[in-house]
């Protein structure tokens, strides 16, 4: 069993490393940073920073993984709440200098081979989806006697997961990376959502 002393613990650990990565990938480029060199600003062992991050790309996406803020803060809104309305509140529970996060997706963006992006991207919002369906898990009282409960449950958290990873995807690749505007396409993306697919993808008659 890890003791909440471990958790905390490791979680400054991968703070520090986060950091550390941040000021050299602005300071010199993703590939001229070694793993190296982020454990020794970080001041801990290079096996250390293997234990927490599998490569130095990993720690790029480092703001999103792990998710424990997202966890505690989608876990704090009222139950009787509206889980778009949760999501979107706990979503600016993000505990990370935004500024700084502009700058690293800029970096993901200039970098990363495409590719590798999308894998990364695709497992954050595995993990995103999982906190929001222990969410629902837990609201589902009157849902979880219906058929199919679990089948509800896994759509909508990974429509969920998958409207506000599409809002960051277009945030990060466009001109405007102010927290304003992700606060914005996060609310139409999942405003997007509760609305529904409407016949505004309709053609017409054929």
């Amino acid at each position: 069993m890890v003791r909440p002393a471990q958790t905390a613990r490791s979680e400054r650990t991968r703070e520090a490393l986060r950091q550390a990565a941040v000021v050299r990938f602005l300071a010199q480029g993703v590939e001229e940073t070694s793993a190296e060199q982020i454990a020794a600003d970080a001041g801990v062992s290079l096996r250390t920073f293997y234990r927490h991050f599998r490569s130095k790309h990993d720690l790029l996406f480092a703001d999103y993984t792990g998710l424990h803020w997202f966890r505690a803060a989608l876990q704090a809104r009222p139950s009787d709440e509206s889980i778009i309305d949760s999501v979107q509140s706990a979503i600016f529970a993000f505990p990370y200098d935004v500024e700084a996060v502009a700058k690293i997706a800029a970096l993901r963006g200039s970098e990363l081979d495409p590719g590798r992006i999308v894998r990364h991207v695709q497992d954050v919002s595995a993990d995103f989806a999982d906190a929001i369906a222990a969410q629902l898990q837990q609201r589902s009282c009157a849902v979880g006697s219906k058929p199919d409960a679990r089948l509800r449950i896994a759509v909508a958290a990974r429509c969920i997961a998958a409207a506000v990873f599409g809002a960051m995807e277009v945030w990060m690749l466009g001109e405007n990376r102010s927290l304003g505007e992700l606060a914005r396409m996060s609310h139409v993306a999942l405003e997007s959502l509760r609305v529904g697919f409407a016949d505004d993808w309709v053609s017409g008659p054929r």
